[in-house]
Parts: structure tokens; C-alpha cells; sequence
């Protein structure tokens, strides 16, 4: 199966994404004067979606493009991170969940690039590789042309800000550049995206939930090598 069939069939798969609820577990109680009452349950601020110490594999769906990026927990100076590697290779790992973007519209995450990539024609099928980038998916509907994927990418070419069409799904997917070829290799970086603003920008309408997200190191198109680390994923209220 071809790379474009292959990227038809994740937007399929991230449809059927399963309904994940999230309860707030946690109440306070108020002592004032002699009187007490217990209070709502506490905002929920902060919610986890890659927290690599406490890394569950089980959780998380590889999606296969091409053949496969090695993804390793390691220990490293900066604390335990996920290692990818490619090789003329495609493929990610994917949490499907439920995310209320409303209330916790910022990602945040980290990471750090080794060995990055040429500089290549990334709005085309030939330079469609990204030493590092992140899938937001949001399923707007039944049907697979419905579902659309906000992809933050750590770009060799384009400059930061910038935003193209995917090269295999222009209608389903967007590229955002993050970061850029100006940016070191060997340095963390850690990043803040308000998601509604990004979608807004694109779709011209507010979106209030995302059903998945996925990271993924591919160098199949370019026949490249990349080397990334990716630090904790979590979407907060500010």
C-alpha cells in the first residue's frame, strides 16, 4: 500500500477514536469560622498525555506508514525522554482520547533534535519528512474527509509560523513550522501552542475537542536519517 492510501487510512482510524471520559477525582474542604462545607471539585488545569517516566506502550497505537521509526524510552541528562529514530522509515505512535480544547486549549512539550534532515521541498510527496512533528486530530463527522490533523513540525525548510498544506492530504491536514533549520541541534526546546487559536486560523470556525494525538519521525520520502528526543506532551488551561 502506497504512502497516500496509507495517510488515508490513519485519518480513518483516528475517527474511530474512543471515548475517553475524564472525572475530576479530587474535592477540598473549606474550614470557616466554625462552619464547613465542601468546596467543587478543583478545576482540572493540567491534563497528560506523554508522560515518558510513566510511559504506557499499551496505550499508545503504532501507525505504520512505511517501515518503522525505533522509538526508545531512554534515561538521559535532562531526565528520562523518548528517543526516534529513522532510517528511511515512517511511523508514529498514536493516543486516542478526547480533549476538551476549551478548557485546556495550550500543548505544551519539549524536545530536542540530534540529527536532523536536509533541507527539502516539504509542500511536496518527494519532501513530506519531518525530523519531529506532532498530530492533533479532530474528526468532524462519519466520514474520514471530515477529519482533519493540525501537525506542529520541526521544519527544514519553511520558516517558523508558516503553514502549508499536507503534500498526501491537502485537504485533511495542515504543517505549522514550530521550529526551523535555524534552530540548533543538541539544545531542548520547550514549546506552548494555544490548539483553538491554531485551528481557528485554519478552519475558520472554533473547535472544541480533539480525539487523538500523535508524534512521529519520518525520513521515508528523503531516504534520510533523523535522530530526535521528545520530552512530556500535557494540554493546561494557560
Amino acid at each position: 500500500m502506497d504512502k497516500e492510501r496509507q495517510n488515508t487510512h490513519f485519518i480513518e482510524l483516528t475517527r474511530l477514536s474512543y471515548r475517553v471520559s475524564l472525572f475530576l477525582l479530587l474535592s477540598i474542604f473549606m474550614n470557616e469560622n466554625i462552619y464547613s462545607e465542601v468546596s467543587k471539585p478543583m478545576p482540572l488545569l493540567k491534563i497528560s498525555i506523554l508522560d515518558v517516566l510513566n510511559f504506557n506502550r499499551n496505550a499508545w497505537e503504532e501507525i505504520r506508514f512505511h517501515d518503522l521509526t525505533d522509538y526508545t524510552v531512554i534515561k538521559a541528562e535532562s531526565g528520562t525522554v523518548i528517543r526516534a529514530e529513522s532510517k528511511d522509515s515512517a511511523s508514529g505512535l498514536l493516543l486516542k482520547e478526547d480533549i476538551d480544547i476549551t478548557k485546556t486549549p495550550y500543548l505544551n512539550w519539549s524536545w530536542k533534535v540530534e540529527k536532523t534532515l536536509p533541507e527539502l521541498p516539504e509542500t511536496t510527496k518527494s519532501g513530506d519528512d519531518y525530523v519531529a512533528r506532532i498530530y492533533l486530530i479532530h474528526s468532524g463527522g462519519w466520514f474520514f474527509w471530515q477529519t482533519k490533523a493540525l501537525n506542529y513540525v520541526w521544519s527544514s525548510r519553511n520558516a517558523k509560523e508558516q503553514m502549508w498544506p499536507n503534500a498526501y492530504a491537502p485537504d485533511n491536514a495542515l504543517m505549522k513550522a514550530v521550529r526551523d533549520k535555524s534552530d540548533d541541534t543538541g539544545i531542548w526546546y520547550t514549546e506552548k501552542r494555544h490548539v483553538q487559536a491554531d485551528f481557528k486560523a485554519w478552519l475558520e470556525k472554533d473547535i472544541l475537542q480533539i480525539e487523538g494525538i500523535a508524534i512521529m519521525t519520518d525520513t521515508d520520502d528523503s531516504k534520510g536519517h533523523a535522530v530526535v528526543y521528545y520530552g512530556d506532551i500535557f494540554f493546561s488551561a494557560d
